[in-house]
């Protein structure tokens, strides 16, 4: 059992959380000194200068330094079996830097990753991504879930922290991760208004190896890293809200419990089985007076939180033996105290709850689910034009059906003529049913048909008018540009100085006919987009009242299936109830028939008595006492 825990066997070493810090510019008030490891700044308010220490300081353009400073011994560190963590924060500044941090440290960062990882493991190895949103909050949500499933973190004995219901897909490249990345930030970047730009993200990589390939059951070797891109400013005045990164350094201070997914994972990596570091993006102008002596603050307490990172090793066999004699026992502890303990009761379902999540470690199992993934999502990318069609071609297909159908009904009725009144009465039946689907069926096709024309049809009207606004707007533009060119041909020509009366006088025309000539635009184009306005209000009026008509088609529809099942539910209950009156009825008959033999049994049993008790028998009164 020494491998069952990943953790115990291995040696576990105290690290300091790294930190990094991009400029995107160096104000007067600020001077990076000690070969870029530290930070000098005075703000407006102090007029102390404060010192700020750091493990790198940089520019936005020598950003790629930052590689061999912190990020490449840090996938270094996931590639021998560690975990790794890196943050990303700097609020707006972050928001503006986003493609710049993409391509110059999350791809590279999984380059390096992929590169190290397959130069050392040949085979038997599983590479897995996800993706969490989290909310301001509080609430997560997994973006490669096709159902939406309710997220909960797990602890676990042998593997650690995990989240419970979040979906894993299985990639192969650093190319392959990247493109699910830059998939799930554009999910993100729609999210409407100004959410997205308070949103964090986590993009997680799980590598997992067999230290012994050629076993059948070998010591599996897990690491992770985890990017967490952390919305929201170091100041609490920041109007875009607090970094959950602030708050979990208080936490962090205070030692208080907290029930959010965020939360409980920033603290793991900076201060659990984890190595981490911190990039934090400045942009000092114009914030100087909050945001940037708070950030600084921050980055630097950041440094001084400690992590215990350790190589994670674990015997799946083992682990899953171990957890299965601990139930053996704990069911045999419940046997001998009784089942109604409720202590015993909630032990047993958490080591089931861990026997589960260690079935669930499986790498087909994950293979599989991660297939189902892709394929759910492939299909969600189909065009809506291929749906539609293909939504068309069965309802065609139906009618086809049923119009075979009742033709059939229709010619075995008049052939075969009177007969059987059920067997008629039957057939009739059906032939009424399937001219019911058949208009059901034609009327959901035509208004689907209507629908689907309504829609491409103001597509199309709203394309044709942006297209005459946008025609209109560059004719006025081009005419009020060659009045332009004009008015200074004409002053050329006159060759008079603008200061004088008529050179001012002639200017001033040339500027009024402008003038005119925009309010004239304007006025043309505000008439162009009210009445464009106007027959947008008139389609999607006659298309709300589409909507409307086969809504209540629907309900009526609907309304007649529910009447029918109430019909066929009494008519069930009643035989139900018909069939359990008879049975009383007969039940209680021969209850009576029961009774009535039971009394003459006991009448002849009597006089039998009687007859003996007369004759002296001595089994008589054997028996009196007996009864």
């Amino acid at each position: 059992m020494a491998t069952v825990n990943m953790n115990a066997a291995m040696c576990e070493a105290a690290d300091k959380v790294r930190v990094g810090v991009i400029l995107t510019a160096v104000p007067d008030s600020m001077v990076i000194c000690e070969e870029g490891h530290g930070l000098e700044y005075k703000s407006r308010t102090d007029e102390e200068v404060k010192s700020f220490s750091f493990d790198h300081v940089v520019t936005v353009d020598n950003i790629q330094s930052f590689h061999p400073e912190l990020l490449q011994p840090l996938t270094e560190s996931i590639s021998g079996g560690y975990n790794g963590a890196l943050l990303i924060c700097g609020g707006a500044s972050l928001e503006n830097m986003t493609p710049l941090i993409d391509h110059s440290i999350i791809k590279q960062v999984l380059t390096d990753l992929f590169s190290r990882v397959l130069s050392q493991v040949k085979e038997e190895l599983f590479i897995s991504v996800s993706f969490l949103q989290f909310y301001p909050d509080g609430s997560a949500v997994d973006l490669l879930s096709p159902n939406r499933e309710t997220l909960k973190r797990v602890a676990h004995p042998v593997l650690g922290s995990l989240i419970g219901g979040l979906c894993e897909v299985c990639v192969c490249s650093a190319e392959e991760a990247y493109t699910l990345y830059e998939t799930c930030r554009d999910t993100l970047k729609a999210n409407p208004g100004s959410i997205s730009s308070r949103c964090s993200s986590l993009f997680s990589v799980a590598v997992e190896w067999k230290l012994h390939p050629e076993e059948v059951e070998s010591d599996v070797c897990r690491s992770r890293l985890q990017l967490f891109s952390l919305a929201g400013g170091a100041s609490r005045t920041d109007l875009r809200g607090v970094s959950p990164l602030v708050k979990v350094v208080e936490e962090t201070q205070m030692k208080p419990t907290s029930d959010k997914i965020l939360p409980s994972l920033l603290k793991d990596a900076l201060t659990g089985n984890s190595r981490a570091v911190l990039v934090y993006c400045l942009h000092p102008q114009g914030v100087l007076d909050d945001e940037t002596p708070s950030a600084l603050a921050l980055a630097q307490t950041v440094r001084s939180l400690v992590t215990k990172a350790s190589v994670n090793r674990w015997f799946p066999r083992a682990t899953e033996q171990m957890i299965r004699d601990s139930i053996v026992d704990q069911r045999a502890v419940m046997m001998s105290q009784g089942e109604n303990d409720v202590h015993n009761t909630i032990r047993l379902a958490e080591l089931t709850q861990n026997l589960q999540i260690v079935k669930d470690q499986s790498w087909e199992k994950r293979r599989e689910e991660s297939k189902k993934i892709k394929d759910k999502t492939q299909s969600c990318r189909t065009p809506s034009i291929h749906l539609h069609s293909r939504d068309s071609r069965e309802s065609t297909n139906n009618m086809k059906h049923l119009q075979t159908q009742l033709k059939q009904e229709m010619e075995k009725h008049i052939r075969e003529g009177k007969g059987n009144v059920e067997k008629v009465q039957e057939r009739v039946a059906r032939i009424q049913q399937l001219r019911e689907a058949l208009r059901e069926e034609t009327l959901k096709n035509g208004a689907s048909t209507e629908k689907s024309d309504l829609c491409q049809q103001s597509e199309l009207e709203y394309s044709k008018a942006q297209e005459r606004r946008t025609q209109l707007k560059e004719d006025h533009a081009r005419l009020i540009q060659e009045e332009v060119e004009k008015m200074e041909r004409d002053l050329a020509q006159e060759q008079l100085p603008t200061e004088g009366p008529r050179g001012e006088l002639l200017v001033l025309s040339g500027e009024r006919r402008v003038l005119v000539l925009q309010m004239e635009a304007l006025r043309d184009e505000a008439q162009q987009a009210e009445t464009d306005l106007q027959n947008l209000y008139q389609k999607h009026q006659t298309e709300l009242h589409c909507l409307r008509e086969e809504s209540l088609q629907v309900f009526r529809v609907f309304r007649q299936v529910c009447e029918e099942q109430r019909r066929m539910s009494e008519d069930r209950y009643r035989s139900v109830l018909l069939e359990a009156v008879q049975d009383a009825v007969y039940l209680s008959a021969q209850n009576q028939q029961l009774q009535a033999d039971n009394r003459q049994l006991r009448k002849a049993l009597g006089e039998l008595k009687d007859t003996l008790a007369v004759r002296g028998d001595p089994t008589a009164e054997l028996s009196s006492q007996l009864q």
